[in-house]
């Protein structure tokens, strides 16, 4: 049975006790479960706030991203193990939260370009780093959900096509993939062939407007998304993702310099939205 999740970073990129209170709300709203961004270096914040969140009854899910310094696909292979310790350091995060997925496009580092379209040799390293990391997730029951996201923010996965190679490359259990709606919007030719090209492997799915904003307020074909989804018998999360200013260092590092929608009429309307797809699907 699917259920609704929504990423915290609207409000906060942190873990600490200051975001319990949106935890109390999101669950009056109706929620299963919240996502949050792993990367706060307080490893004793992950645990409490799991702890929270098993109080009321929600859920947790963890996004997770790479940088230049620890980059899965470098030629260097000081620089790929970094890569790997650091999926290893995110994985033993989501256990202390409880959660069951990490998703993200930790194949490759984010916002790193090599002024080339990836090669073949980048594929591979990239699979071999996410095999041993797969690896580790296994012992911890943990799934790793590769995000293919759009051409500005990475090179190596911009398509479900060029995921699902290289999920396939990896060939693990518990390396799987995810479908993000803002991604799609920008890099697919049509919905229901690439959710059909990624379905064997589908593990999570971001619900994302065209602008970050209010699903259902832009542009994304909502009704070719959830009945393809519903076709493939996808039945994981739909978390909403958004952006905001709210956290300017976090804003600043992925270029969000406006408001798209109030951060609470995305989670409740969206809520809502959500919910009439699936019944109309």
């Amino acid at each position: 049975m699917n259920k609704i999740g929504f990423n915290l970073l609207p409000w906060s990129a942190g873990v600490s006790s200051a975001v319990f209170p949106l935890l109390d709300r999101l669950k009056s709203i109706g929620y299963d479960g919240i996502e949050l961004l792993i990367g706060s270096p307080d490893e004793t914040e992950y645990k409490a706030l799991g702890n929270y969140a098993r109080e009321l009854n929600l859920e947790t899910t963890g996004v997770f991203v790479l940088g230049a310094d620890d980059n899965p696909i470098a030629s260097e292979s000081v620089i790929r193990q970094r890569g790997l310790d650091k999926i290893k350091w995110a994985i033993d995060r989501a256990h202390d939260l409880g959660s069951k997925v990490i998703c993200g496009p930790f194949h490759s580092a984010h916002g790193s370009f090599s002024r080339a379209a990836p090669t073949e040799e980048e594929y591979q390293w990239s699979a071999e780093v996410l095999q041993q990391a797969g690896e580790y997730a296994k012992q911890a029951d943990i799934v790793l959900a590769l995000e293919a996201v759009n051409r500005f923010e990475t090179y190596l996965a911009n398509t479900m096509e060029q995921l699902a190679k290289l999920v396939e490359l990896t060939n693990h259990s518990h390396v799987r993939a995810m479908y993000d709606t803002h991604h799609a919007n920008i890099e697919e030719k049509s919905i229901k062939q690439p959710i059909d090209r990624i379905r064997p492997y589908l593990a999570h799915v971001h619900i994302s407007e065209n602008d970050r904003g209010t699903p259902g307020k832009g542009l994304v074909h909502w009704q070719e998304v959830f009945t393809a989804l519903k076709a493939a018998n996808y039945e994981g999360w739909y978390t909403i993702e958004s952006f905001s200013r709210a956290d300017p260092d976090f804003a600043n590092a992925i270029n969000v310099w406006r408001e798209y929608s109030d951060p609470w009429e995305i989670a409740e309307e969206g809520y809502t939205f959500i919910k009439s797809m699936l019944a109309k699907a």
